[in-house]
């Protein structure tokens, strides 16, 4: 009997290994997924209300179990004239959902033994050889003086945001300060830069903490873009597009979008002082059209414009463990190494991150209805997402508006999702 048994847990466990990954599909019956479509109908009410109240100018939402698209649904306007309502193959600037696609990049050159994780990145950009932590600074005319840092900063670091860099426009105000003067950009918006000029200029400048310290959020993932270059030869934006886009069918993914597709890149809103009133973006603020131009940055952390559709494609080659469409970008155990805890003790609020990830914890999963090990981040403009791993749950909700006031959306969209499960 116990030769039985064992025989059968192994037959379990090498048919779950050997099964064929999931691959996105439209489905009419999400109940074969475990998911209550008059539960899901409750996302209509919600987003609808956002967008009636003024909140929101449009909303797209897409939500998948185990490969079958349940949701995907657009609402509101696209800010033509003719108050055009908004596509949900719209095209959305996903500014810091970036990040994890360059991770993604850093993480298939680490499978060809290129590189090891805890290896200096001045190994491989020279200009990060001797840095240097902020130890004073003056506010009145931004200068500052420098104490040598404890030891140089690694790859792994630049992965989960540990490095000691800060970011430009929204980092500490020491930072934004220092690298405003340096002429370091944020990544969103600034086309005619270049990564070769910016990075080793960035070196230059002091940390804000001892790398490995403190998690804070940076410019680390535009270093990683540029590490990516000087490794594989080629630009960030050619190795995107032949190694990871291409492959995965993601055909709506860019830095600069042809000309045949700018008339589906979403409007952009801003809120009026007071009222916050929700308006289009003046173009004077250099963020309103800049995918829709030629340009020369690749912004590692920030520069991408996608659709729902093709990031649900790369969220779901992540739960594939690695492949989809039988392309494999990944070994599994990559993936696993990804989507783990990789700051140790240090807290990235209330959870912990990987090597490109937000990771949920007990302390996430005791707030919202997600599991433990749900890996996640968001843009800057108000696009966010989630995998869920235990639940086989691809979760994205994209707005296009910078500020933007009503961030509790996000959180109230993961309720809905995880209450329209039935299993």
């Amino acid at each position: 009997m116990r030769f039985s048994i064992n025989l059968l847990l192994f037959f379990i466990s090498f048919t779950t290994a050997v099964a064929q990954p999931y691959k996105l599909a439209d489905t009419k019956s999400p109940a074969t997924v475990g998911v209550s479509a008059d539960r899901l109908q409750r996302i209509d009410r919600v987003l609808k209300e956002y967008v009636d109240q003024g909140k929101q100018a449009g909303i797209i939402a897409l939500v998948v179990r185990n490969g079958q698209i349940v949701y995907h649904k657009a609402f509101g306007e696209n800010g033509s004239p003719t108050k055009a309502p908004l596509q949900r193959d719209a095209i959305m600037r996903i500014a810091s959902q970036t990040k994890a696609i360059t991770s993604l990049a850093v993480m298939m050159l680490y499978e060809e033994g290129r590189f090891l994780l805890d290896d200096p990145i001045s190994k491989y950009i020279p200009a990060f050889k001797s840095p240097v932590v902020l130890d004073t600074y003056n506010e009145k005319d931004t200068t500052y003086t420098t104490k040598p840092a404890k030891g140089e900063i690694t790859i792994r670091q630049l992965l989960t945001h540990t490095s000691g860099l800060s970011y430009a426009g929204i980092g500490t105000k020491e930072a934004v300060a220092i690298y405003a003067k340096g002429g370091i950009p944020s990544g969103i918006g600034t086309p005619m830069y270049s990564l070769s000029a910016t990075i080793p200029a960035l070196a230059r400048l002091p940390l804000v903490n001892q790398p490995g310290e403190k998690w804070t959020y940076s410019l680390s993932t535009d270093v990683l873009g540029y590490f990516v270059e000087v490794i594989s030869g080629q630009s960030l934006d050619q190795f995107f597009r032949t190694r990871i886009f291409e492959p995965l069918g993601m055909n709506d993914t860019y830095f600069y979008m042809p000309a045949s597709k700018t008339g589906r890149l979403a409007t952009l809103y801003t809120e009026t002082p007071g009222t916050k009133a929700v308006v289009p973006m003046p173009a004077q603020f250099g963020m309103t059209d800049y995918p829709a131009k030629p340009g020369t940055y690749y912004s590692g952390g920030a520069g991408l414009s996608s659709t729902a559709y093709d990031y649900a494609i790369f969220l779901q080659m992540m739960l594939n463990g690695g492949e989809y469409g039988g392309k494999r970008l990944l070994a599994p155990a990559t993936v696993h190494l990804m989507t783990q805890n990789q700051i140790g003790a240090l807290n990235q609020g209330d959870n912990k991150f990987g090597l490109g990830f937000g990771i949920s914890t007990e302390k996430a999963a005791a707030k919202l209805p997600v599991s433990v090990g749900m890996f996640e981040w968001g843009g800057f403009f108000g696009t966010n997402y989630w995998a869920d791993p235990q639940k086989g749950i691809i979760g994205l909700i994209m707005t296009q508006k910078y500020p933007n006031s009503y961030g509790d959306l996000n959180d109230k969209f993961r309720v809905l999702v995880y209450q329209a499960l039935d299993k």
